[in-house]
């Protein structure tokens, strides 16, 4: 089985890509730019970019299965490439924003949610993976942390569970590599709900010195992360943040059930990344 990977240098494609070769699976990590790709040895790159449908055909040949990240711009051109060259399964990394009220107007939800509609469509064999916000998600505080030891937050009561990457790769290398699990739907989420404040103070913890939470308007918020995010993804972000404060949010078995192990913790992904907030 060949299996490509869209998406290669995002942190759950890394985490898959060594776990498929060391089950003795042929491998092609795709990116729109693979020279910069760092990759096991007997792994092929390839061009492939989502935004490209001219270097679909050449990535797909000969393709089983593909782990494919959500960009709905050229969805059906690379599903009925996907279709003429064989390929008889597809993951789909979605989002549980798709679960959420209001996703037909959330610009987060609304990406996922044409991909995932586009697969429907297709004919061919799908699986969604539907995590919520992951825990890499705060590095994005690290240089405030860094520098200032603060972290502005537009709604630190706000509550998520976190997943770690690993546990996204873990269930991706699951749904690929036992055929009774494909053709579903799983919401994977961390083992528990953390305010925004708590994942602070986990991170805090981990890296050994205070870290304080700045509340900050939504506004000022937005217009700090301008030129990180597009507006309609900052506004989708706070309308999850704004609905979710003071909420538990869910917390599911899917990550379990796919990798025979509870999902790791909050903490354990700050003990790991504690470098990334210290001076």
């Amino acid at each position: 089985m060949t299996v490509l990977i869209t998406g290669s240098r995002g942190k759950v494609a890394t985490t898959l890509i060594p776990l498929l070769r060391e089950q003795g699976i042929t491998v092609r990590a795709a990116s729109a730019s693979p020279d910069k790709l760092v990759v096991p040895d007997g792994v092929e790159r390839v061009v492939c970019d989502l935004d490209d449908p001219a270097t679909f055909p050449a990535a797909l040949t000969g393709v089983e299965s593909v782990f494919l990240y959500a960009n709905p711009q050229h969805i059906e051109a690379f599903l009925a490439e996907a279709k003429a060259a064989g390929v008889q399964h597809i993951v789909l990394l979605s989002s549980s924003s798709v679960l959420e009220p209001g996703a037909d107007t959330n610009a987060i939800a609304a990406m996922h949610s044409a991909v995932e509609r586009g697969l429907e469509r297709s004919g061919i064999q799908s699986t969604f993976l539907r995590p919520g916000g992951f825990a890499g998600n705060a590095l994005g505080w690290s240089w405030a942390a860094k520098s200032t030891g603060t972290v502005d937050l537009p709604y630190p009561e706000t509550q998520a569970s976190p997943i770690h990457e690993a546990d996204i790769a873990e269930a991706a290398l699951a749904v690929l590599t036992r055929p009774e699990l494909r053709g579903q739907a799983y919401h994977l989420t961390g083992p528990a709900s953390l305010t925004a404040a708590e994942q602070v103070a986990a991170v805090a913890e981990a890296a050994g010195r205070p870290l304080t939470v700045t509340p900050v308007s939504a506004e000022a918020w937005k217009q700090s992360m301008a030129e990180f995010m597009p507006a309609g993804v900052a506004d989708a972000l706070l309308d999850y943040f704004a609905s979710h404060e003071g909420h538990a949010d869910a917390v599911t078995q899917d990550v379990e059930q796919l990798t025979g192990h509870p999902a790791r913790t909050f903490e354990s992904w700050a003990r790991e990344n504690a470098d990334a907030f210290r001076p």
